[in-house]
C-alpha cells in the first residue's frame, strides 16, 4: 500500500497538463532550476536555441516559462510553496512574471545563493567585471496567509562565545553567580585554563572552547543552560505588580527569568542555551549559531564536491543536494509532494529520499522531463536507481518508482474497441498516477463498462481477490453489487470525468 514515487518523460508542458489532471491544488512543494537563457545553447524555443543576438531573446523565455508557471500555480495546494533557481540573466524579467501569476503579496523572498569562488581562469576577468559568484532562489505560495511554522535554518558563528552571557542563575533557587568567578571554581576547568597559560576570562574562553572538546562539552551540553545575559524586557506590568518585586532579585514568569534593576525598568534573562543548535552548514556541528537570512553562504564548497553526487555526470550543471534539502527542510511538511518538472539530473530525488531518511518524513517526489540525449534514461533514472540502490559510501534508500513516457494519442478514432482500449490504457496510467498506487488487475481492478463489472461481480474467486475497484461514473451498479462489494470488503471509487472529459467531447 506504499505510495509511489513517479518520473515522467516528455515535454514537461505536456505532463504539466497531465498533473493539472490528477493533481489539481494537490503539490505541496515545486522547486524547478530552468534554463538560464544565457544565450550558451542552455535555451531552446520552437525548436531553436536562442542566443544573445535574438531581439526577442527575453519575451520568448517569458512565453515559455509563463505557459509553465500559470499550470504549475493550478497544481499548488492553499498551502503550497514553490522555489525557481535563476540568476542575473532572467531574474527581474522573472520576478515580474511571478508576480502576475503567484501575486506580489504571496511573495516570500529572494534567496542569495553563494555558488561560486574567483579562482583560477575567473579571476583572469577580474579587471573587465565583477566575477559571478552567485545565483537566486525566487519563493513564492500559493496564499500567504497559509505561511506558517516553517522550519529556521541555522549557520555556525565565529564566535564560539558571547560576553554578554556573564551570569550563572540556579535555577531552583534563583541565585546567580558571576561566570567567570563560577568557572574559577571549579578546579579541573581551572587547570585547563592554566594549562594553556590562559587568564579565565571572556576572550580565552572562546580560546579554549575552540581547543579543548572537554571543555566545550561541558559547556555547551552541562553550562549552558544556567549562563544567561540580560536585555530589556518589552512585556509591561503594571505599576502594583512593578513594585512587588524587589530590586536585583531574580524571578520566573512562565519560562522566562527577569530581574527589576535599581532604577525600576525590567530586564529579561537569555539562556546561552537557545544560541545552541545543530548548524546546516556544509560540516554540521551542534554550536553557536544564528538563524539564517536570505544571504545562503558556502554552497561554493558543494560545487566542488557535485560531480560525486549521485554517481552520475551532467555537463549542463547540477544543483547541490543540500541546496534543495534545506529548502524542503525550511518549508516544513513532512508529508509533502513535492514536484520538480525541469528534473535535469535528478537531485530533487536525492534530495527528498535523503531527508526522508534524516527526519522520518514520508514526501514523494514527482520528477518530469524530456529526453534529449537519453537525458531520462541514463542520467535522471540512473541516478535514482543509485540512490535507491546505494553507490560508493552512500547506503541503499529503500524507496519506489514509477517512470512513464508521455505521448499523445488520436482523440478522433472510429474504431470503437480501439477507443476504449486506449482510454482503459490511459485511465489505469492516469489513476496510478494520482492515487501513487499499482494496478495489477487483481488487488486492484478498473472497469469502463457494465457487462465487464457483471462478469466480475459473480465471479467469487477474482471477488476474494479484489481490494480496490473503479468504475466509470456511466456505469450503474446494482444494488446486489453494492452489497456483494460490501461483504467483500471491496472500495468502490468513480472514476474522475475529468481526465478526459473534453477529449471525449470531441470523439463524441
Amino acid at each position: 500500500n506504499e505510495k509511489f514515487n513517479f518520473l515522467l518523460e516528455g515535454d514537461n508542458l505536456h505532463s504539466l497538463y497531465l498533473l493539472e489532471k490528477t493533481y489539481s491544488e494537490k503539490i505541496d512543494i515545486i522547486y524547478i532550476d530552468p534554463p538560464y537563457n544565457t544565450g550558451n545553447k542552455d535555451f531552446m524555443y520552437n525548436d531553436t536555441y536562442i542566443d544573445n543576438d535574438n531581439e526577442y531573446k527575453h519575451s520568448k523565455w517569458l512565453s515559455f516559462m509563463e505557459r509553465r508557471l500559470e499550470l504549475a500555480n493550478k497544481i499548488l495546494s492553499n498551502e503550497g510553496i514553490i522555489f525557481i533557481s535563476i540568476d542575473d540573466n532572467e531574474l527581474s524579467q522573472l520576478k515580474l512574471l511571478c508576480d502576475e501569476i503567484f501575486g506580489e503579496t504571496n511573495f516570500i523572498s529572494c534567496l542569495t545563493i553563494e555558488s561560486g569562488e574567483v579562482f583560477g581562469t575567473k579571476a583572469s576577468h577580474a579587471d573587465k567585471t565583477f566575477i559571478k559568484v552567485k545565483d537566486y532562489v525566487l519563493i513564492y505560495c500559493k496564499n500567504k496567509v497559509n505561511v506558517n511554522g516553517k522550519m529556521p535554518l541555522y549557520d555556525s558563528m565565529k564566535e564560539l562565545f558571547d560576553s554578554h552571557y556573564n551570569i550563572v542563575v540556579d535555577k531552583e533557587t534563583l541565585k546567580k553567580d558571576n561566570l567567570l568567578k563560577f568557572l574559577g571554581n571549579i578546579k579541573w576547568i581551572k587547570n585547563i585554563f592554566d594549562d594553556y597559560n590562559y587568564k579565565i576570562n571572556a576572550l580565552n574562553i572562546s580560546k579554549v572552547l575552540e581547543k579543548n572538546e572537554e571543555f566545550k562539552k561541558y559547556f555547551y551540553d552541562v553550562l549552558s543552560s544556567k549562563i544567561y545575559a540580560d536585555q530589556p524586557w518589552g512585556k509591561k506590568l503594571s505599576i502594583e505588580k512593578l513594585d512587588s518585586y524587589k530590586a536585583n532579585s531574580i524571578y520566573r514568569l512562565g519560562d522566562d527569568l527577569f530581574y527589576k534593576t535599581s532604577k525600576g525598568t525590567l530586564r529579561i534573562l537569555t539562556s546561552f542555551a537557545k544560541s545552541l543548535h545543530i548548524t546546516d552548514d556544509y560540516n554540521s556541528t551542534f554550536s553557536r549559531s544564528t538563524i539564517r537570512g536570505d544571504l545562503w553562504k558556502g554552497f561554493h564548497t558543494d560545487m566542488r564536491n557535485i560531480d560525486d553526487e549521485g554517481r552520475i555526470s551532467f555537463k549542463s550543471g547540477k544543483k547541490p543536494v543540500r541546496l534543495i534539502k534545506q529548502l524542503l527542510k525550511w518549508a516544513n511538511i513532512k508529508n509533502a509532494v513535492v514536484l520538480d518538472f525541469f528534473a535535469g539530473s535528478g537531485t530533487t530525488a536525492q534530495a527528498v529520499l535523503e531527508l526522508n531518511k534524516e527526519d522520518s518524513g514520508n514526501r514523494k517526489f514527482i520528477l518530469c522531463t524530456n529526453n534529449e540525449n537519453n537525458i531520462c534514461e541514463e542520467i535522471t533514472y540512473e541516478r535514482i536507481r543509485n540512490v535507491i540502490n546505494g553507490y560508493g559510501k552512500s547506503i541503499p534508500i529503500k524507496a519506489n518508482l514509477k517512470y512513464y513516457k508521455t505521448s499523445y494519442i488520436p482523440r478522433i478514432n472510429t474504431e470503437k474497441d480501439n477507443l476504449n482500449n486506449n482510454l482503459l490504457i490511459n485511465i489505469k496510467n492516469l489513476i496510478q498516477l494520482e492515487n501513487g498506487i499499482e494496478i495489477d488487475d487483481s488487488k486492484i481492478r478498473v472497469y469502463l463498462n457494465e457487462k465487464e463489472l457483471d462478469k466480475f461481480s459473480i465471479n467469487q474467486k477474482e471477488l476474494d481477490e479484489c481490494d480496490k475497484l473503479y468504475i466509470s461514473s456511466d456505469i450503474l451498479v446494482t444494488f446486489e453489487q453494492e452489497t456483494t462489494f460490501k461483504i467483500n470488503n471491496i472500495d468502490v471509487f468513480i472514476i474522475p470525468e475529468y481526465y478526459f472529459e473534453e477529449e471525449i467531447k470531441e470523439v463524441l
